[in-house]
């Protein structure tokens, strides 16, 4: 396909003083301050991170509808009516205001492609926007209409955001407080709620106490030694150095969430064990064929081999904690439709922990369930994501953002993806009237060859990857051995 039409660039915006000290008084928000330890990182090379969104629609978009509910969400919020300045004193980033033009912030694509392929160039053009950044003369956002009948959807909106403005849990409730049930147009759409009990296990006693600080020393151990010298093995999953720099392939698989409750029911986990374990196989059936090609290029006579795979393969996600206490869309943009809103709860509200994959070839489906399990109750039951947290926070203040964005650059490229699961919208949704049919999510800019997001809608689970092509040249191959592997763990767990 073309490439995605160039935005047009805006000439540099001087901010005079007394419209600064206007708009602050104005607002009355963090304008005019400084861009938080987190949102600063996601500046630095290897960090330089995008979030890229989209919402398929059941019926067409009108541009003249969509515009002015795009207006009240964006442009009076104020990250994004706000241009990130360096104060040439401090070196310091701060949050500027500045009058925004919505046209130069929404594209309306004209393209009409022939429908057979229709899914392919929505995927093409979703990619094509991992080529660009957008220039800091103007808010870090943009919005892509398209009016392209799918497989799945009538249209699309497909939104980029730069992680700095607010990572994914804040970025989707201020989308989906402008959103309503469908079944209730006066109702806001509903998230899960946080099992406060799976994130810190609670406190019983002496022998809980110290388990969670064993397993909290245990996980700063890993992460110093990740930072220092320890790398995951070269696999074909592993990218190679400069590899953030690079386009992203996108791609999404859709399944019944039914299938992950009735693993999750039959062997009493929690859907996110399922999730987890279902990824490990998946990882495990795609490595495998990977390296048993290999095998078969370099001369290999056993074809009856099963087992391709390499012994004590290590394989690890930077697995991607919310450290919001709620999940309510009012909790974490209050008052999210007035204008003037506080974002003292928007924002990079995240930690990560290292998380291990057991990449082998499993006789019983279901163990990658237990490992996953097993892996995942010792991370909740550790402080990690709230020790990465402060400790980024903490190298910032002492030893300033470029110190900090190295050392995250290391712990990222030791490992091999990214790993993101956030929780959707419980009911089917509409925008402005316009019911959503899907929604999906990720990121391009991170030193990985592979991120994997999970997001739940309504009664659908989707798998969303980005990949870089040289490393992963077939990533929808990867999105099927992820479905079969939860066909077959669903086929041993509930047998018919």
């Amino acid at each position: 396909m073309d490439s995605v039409p160039s935005l047009r660039a805006l000439k540099h915006v001087k901010v005079g003083q007394e419209h600064q000290k206007s708009r602050l008084l104005e607002r009355g928000d963090e304008d005019g301050q400084p861009l938080s330890p987190v949102a600063r990182l996601f500046h630095e090379p290897g960090s330089n991170v995008y979030i890229v969104a989209i919402m398929g629609f059941r019926v067409k978009l009108h541009p003249d509808v969509v515009k002015p509910v795009l207006t009240h969400v964006f442009l009076k919020h104020p990250r994004f009516s706000s241009l990130q300045v360096e104060d040439k004193e401090s070196g310091e980033l701060k949050w500027i205001p500045t009058e925004v033009d919505l046209e130069n912030h929404f594209i309306v694509s004209e393209l009409d492609p022939p429908l057979q392929a229709a899914d392919k160039f929505v995927e093409d053009y979703v990619s094509d926007l991992s080529k660009t950044n957008i220039p800091n003369t103007k808010p870090l956002w943009d919005i892509h209409l398209l009016n392209v009948k799918t497989s799945d959807a009538e249209a699309f909106l497909i939104y980029r955001i730069h992680h700095s403005i607010g990572d994914g849990m804040s970025l989707m409730a201020l989308i989906l407080a402008h959103s309503r049930q469908v079944s209730d147009p006066s109702a806001l759409p509903t998230l899960p709620a946080m099992n406060k009990e799976s994130n810190f296990l609670k406190l019983r006693g002496f022998r809980s106490v110290v388990y969670v600080l064993w397993n909290t020393l245990i996980a700063i151990f890993m992460f110093v030694l990740t930072a220092l010298f320890l790398k995951d093995t070269r696999t074909p999953l592993k990218g190679p150095p400069g590899v953030e720099l690079k386009p992203r392939r996108f791609v999404r698989r859709t399944i019944d969430l039914q299938d992950f409750k009735s693993v999750k029911n039959a062997m009493q986990c929690t859907i996110n064990d399922v999730v987890l374990g279902v990824t490990q196989a998946g990882l495990s059936r795609y490595l495998n064929r990977r390296y048993g090609d290999l095998q078969k290029y370099n001369g290999a006579t056993d074809l009856e081999k099963k087992n391709y795979l390499p012994k004590n393969i290590r394989l690890r996600a930077t697995f991607f904690f919310n450290l919001r206490a709620s999940t309510k869309i009012n909790a974490v943009v209050p008052d999210a439709v007035e204008e003037g809103a506080k974002t003292a709860k928007f924002g990079n509200k995240i930690g990560y922990v290292i998380l291990p994959f057991n990449i082998g070839i499993q006789a019983d489906p279901l163990d990658y369930i237990w490992q996953a399990k097993a892996v995942i109750d010792r991370k909740k039951a550790s402080l990690e994501p709230l020790f990465t947290y402060l400790f980024l926070k903490l190298v910032i203040k002492f030893f300033g953002v470029k110190t900090a964005g190295v050392f995250c650059h290391k712990i990222f490229f030791n490992t091999t993806l990214w790993f993101s699961n956030v929780p959707g919208p419980q009911e089917e949704i509409a925008f402005d009237g316009h019911p959503v049919a899907f929604t999906a999510c990720s990121c391009y800019g991170q030193p990985n060859a592979l991120m994997i997001h999970v997001i739940s809608y309504t009664d659908k689970i989707t798998f969303v990857l980005s990949v870089d092509e040289d490393t992963i040249p077939d990533p929808h191959r990867l999105c099927d051995d992820l479905e079969e592997s939860l066909k077959l763990i669903k086929a041993a767990a509930v047998p018919s």
